[in-house]
This record gives structure tokens, sequence and C-alpha cells, in this order.
């Protein structure tokens, strides 16, 4: 596996940084990862999901924007909306120059639920595989892509995620395309509010969650 860092220019030209992981045996399937704000790629969902695609011989692109730095501090809602929109474009913009995949995967939490409707209505997408974990459902634009969305999905949210809304959770549960998972008295972390070891379990049935969805769906 090799590991590449680089870095684009993305919304008003600020540094968006990057991670691609390449199979050595030029690989057909490509995970794209868009983590939260806090909850980077070197968080354990993100860590070990790694592991379960390169397990299974895909690339994996990993776009780790900054948006808790003081450059994004005076930044409208609006404006930090449509730079990660624009950021995630590009990123994969940028690595799609140099492969091209038969077979996509974008798995989202928190923040990155929303760039994702705007990725898997790329051509590029159209048959990709998508994984919504804590999606922002306050979010018109989340709410609505995953209520109407033909993609097959998989949705996890813990009913004490301060996003979590009961109505439209039943909504998005109704879309056939969709596999969705409530998990009782977890928060948007998928933990335990006070510290309990049980919270690792509740990773651990995340992870093999996500590897039952990718085994069902290649």
């Amino acid at each position: 596996m090799r590991v590449e860092s680089g870095v684009v220019k993305g919304y008003q030209k600020l540094n968006v940084p990057f991670t691609y992981l390449r199979n050595e045996c030029h690989s057909k399937s490509l995970v794209v990862f868009l983590p939260g704000t806090g909850y980077t790629v070197q968080s354990p969902l993100f860590h070990y999901a790694k592991e379960l695609f390169i397990q299974r011989d895909f690339d994996v692109l990993q776009v780790n924007y900054q948006y808790k730095d003081k450059t994004y501090a005076e930044f409208t809602v609006d404006e930090k909306i449509e730079s990660i929109i624009f950021d995630v474009n590009k990123v994969i913009d940028e690595t799609l120059k140099t492969a091209q995949y038969e077979n996509y995967y974008v798995m989202g939490k928190s923040i990155g639920t929303i760039a994702m409707s705007s990725v898997l209505s790329r051509a590029e997408f159209i048959k990709a595989k998508a994984i919504w974990l804590t999606p922002l459902l306050q979010r018109d634009e989340v709410f609505s892509a995953l209520a109407a969305i033909s993609h097959k999905s998989l949705c996890i949210i813990g009913d004490q995620d301060d996003f979590y809304i009961t109505e439209r959770y039943d909504v998005v549960k109704t879309n056939p395309h969709v596999i969705s998972r409530l998990i009782p008295n977890v928060n948007h972390s998928l933990e335990y509010e006070d510290f309990k070891v049980e919270s690792i379990d509740v990773m651990k049935s995340v992870i093999v969650d996500i590897e039952k969805f990718v085994l069902q769906n290649g």
C-alpha cells in the first residue's frame, strides 16, 4: 500500500490536505472518507473502516479538511457549507486525474454528510454505495438526500445525538434503498455520554454493520 499526501487549493484558495492510500495491485475500487470536524480520519471508526476496506483491496481517499482552524472561524454557516462541498469535490477531481475506478463507496460522518449528496450526484458515482454516520438531519439538504436517495446506503445514528430528529429519521427509514440503524442512548460520537466501556461494543457493532454492508454490495 502506497501512502500519498497532497494538498489542493479549496474554497477561497485555502489549502485542503488529503491522504491517498493506493493498492499495489491497481485497485478498481475506491472509498472516499469524509470525516467530521473534530472526528478525524484518525478516529476509531474511520481507522477500523480503513483497515476493513484495505483488506478488500480498496484504495482509500481521506479528505483531511481543517475546519476547526482559526482561518475558518469567521465563516458564516453558508460559507462553511459551500466550502466543504467545494473542497471535497476539488480533492476528488485531483485524485481522479491519475486513476479511474469501477466501484465507489463514500463514507461520511457529521459535517462530512453535507458533501455526500454532491459527491453522489457526480457521473462517476452514479452506482456508488454510501455510508452515512451520524448524518446532520437538521440540515434540509442532508435530510432530503437521505429521504430520496437511490444509491444503496447504510445510515447509523444515536437517539441521543443532538442532530437526531425522530420525524425525519422515520422518513429516512422508509426509503427502501437505505439500511437504517438507530442506536439507543448514544450521542453524536456514537458513544455513551458518561464514559462506559460499553461504548467499545457500540463501535464494534458499527464496524460489523459496515462490513456486512460492504460484503452484501461488493
